[in-house]
C-alpha cells in the first residue's frame, strides 16, 4: 500500500477509533484517577514522539498533568533506572516492537507504576509488558512514513484527554474526521503549493503549544519523504539562537491555526519576513495570515483548537507527498529506512 493510500484512508481510521475506543478511554481515566499521580511519563520514538508532544500540551491543559518525555536510555539493562514514584507510564509506538520502549514500561511495571501502551499492534511486547491497551485499529501500515498511525495516535490522546476532564465539547471529536476528509478534498491546491516549493533544501518549521507537535512531524515527514533538511522549533525557542540563520530567501513554514497563540506566531512571521524569510503558513483561517506568507496552506475551520493538530498534519503530509513527487523522489521507498525500526 503507497503513502498516498494510507493518506487518505485516515478520516475512516478516525471515525473507527472514536466509535471504539471510547470505553478503553474511559478505563484508562479511571485508572489514572484512582492512582492520582502527580506526573505522566511517555516513552516513544520518531513519529510516535511527536504524538507524544501533543500529549504534553493537551494532557497538561485539560487534565492539568505533568507530562515528561522519557530518556529510554536511562532505563538500559544494566543501568540503574530513575525512580517511577507518583508517575503513570505511557508507551506510544506503531509496532510496539521497539526493545528501548518496552523496557521503561517493563521497569515501570516492576516499580509498580500504572502503565498504558498506545498501538497499533495489541499482540505486540509493548502491550505485553501493559497494564491496559488503547489499540488504534488503524488497519496494516505498510508505507516506511507513517501517516495514519500517527493520527489515529493523536485521535488516542485526544479520546483520554477527554475522559480525563470531561467538558461540554459537544461533539467536537466527532466533527473531525469529517474535517480531515475535507482537508484531503483539497489535494490539487495542496499540490500547486507544493510545486512552487520543490526548490528547496533546508528551512525551519515554528508550531506553539499543541501546534509544536505538528511542526515537529511535519519536518520529519519532510526529511524521511523530501530529503530536506527541516528544523523544528517553537517560535520562543527559535528567537533563543536559531533565528540568526534567516537570510534573504531562506524558507520558514508556520503553523498558525486559530487559537490563543495566532497573535505571538503572525508577530513571529511578521519579523522574519522583515529579515527576508520566505514563508509558508498552514492555517485555518487563511485571510488572517496572508499578510505574513509567500504561500497558505489551507485547513478546514471549524474544528475545536484542541484538536486542531488532527486536522492540520494530514494537509502537511499531503503536502510532503507532493513536494517529494515535484522533486523527483520516490516517497515509497526512503532512503535507509524500514519499517520497524528496533533501537535499543
Amino acid at each position: 500500500m503507497t503513502p498516498h493510500e494510507e493518506i487518505l484512508q485516515q478520516p475512516e481510521v478516525l471515525r473507527r477509533l472514536f466509535a471504539t475506543q471510547h470505553p478503553t478511554a474511559a478505563a484508562v481515566a479511571r485508572q489514572w484517577r484512582d492512582a492520582a499521580p502527580t506526573h505522566v511519563v511517555i516513552a516513544a520514538r520518531g513519529t510516535s514522539d511527536n504524538a507524544a508532544r501533543y500529549a504534553q500540551y493537551l494532557w497538561g491543559q485539560r487534565a492539568r498533568l505533568t507530562v515528561g518525555l522519557a530518556a529510554p536510555a536511562l532505563f538500559a539493562e544494566g543501568t540503574p533506572s530513575p525512580r517511577l514514584d507518583g508517575a503513570v507510564v505511557v508507551g506510544i509506538s506503531q509496532s510496539g516492537a521497539s526493545p528501548d520502549l518496552v523496557a521503561v514500561l517493563a521497569e515501570a511495571r516492576r516499580q509498580g507504576r500504572p502503565t498504558l501502551a498506545i498501538t497499533n499492534e495489541p499482540a505486540s511486547p509493548l502491550a505485553e509488558v501493559a497494564d491496559q491497551v488503547l489499540a488504534l485499529g488503524a488497519g496494516p501500515e505498510r508505507a516506511v512514513a507513517a501517516t495514519k498511525t500517527y493520527t489515529a495516535q493523536l485521535g488516542a490522546v485526544a479520546l483520554i484527554a477527554a475522559a480525563l476532564a470531561p467538558a461540554d465539547d459537544g461533539d467536537d471529536l466527532g466533527r473531525v474526521p469529517d474535517a480531515v476528509a475535507s482537508a484531503l478534498a483539497d489535494e490539487a491546491v495542496v499540490a500547486e503549493v507544493a510545486a512552487r516549493w520543490a526548490d528547496f533544501d533546508r528551512c525551519a518549521v515554528l508550531g506553539r503549544a499543541t501546534g509544536l507537535a505538528t511542526a515537529h512531524e511535519w519536518a520529519l515527514k519532510l526529511q524521511e519523504l523530501a530529503y530536506v533538511l527541516a528544523q523544528p522549533a517553537s517560535p520562543a525557542d527559535f528567537a533563543h539562537g536559531p533565528r540568526a540563520v534567516v537570510e534573504p530567501d531562506f524558507p520558514v513554514l508556520a503553523v498558525a491555526t486559530d487559537g490563543r497563540w495566532l497573535a505571538g506566531m503572525l508577530d513571529t512571521l511578521a519579523g522574519l519576513r522583515q529579515q527576508g524569510a520566505r514563508t509558508l503558513v498552514l492555517a485555518d483561517r487563511p485571510e488572517h495570515v496572508r499578510h505574513v506568507a509567500d504561500d497558505v496552506l489551507a485547513v478546514p475551520g471549524g474544528v475545536a483548537e484542541w484538536l486542531s493538530p488532527i486536522v492540520a498534519i494530514v494537509a502537511a503530509q499531503l503536502w510532503c507527498l507532493h513536494v517529494t513527487v515535484a522533486r523527483g523522489g520516490d516517497p515509497e521507498s526512503p532512503r535507509g529506512l524500514t519499517k520497524v525500526t528496533r533501537t535499543r
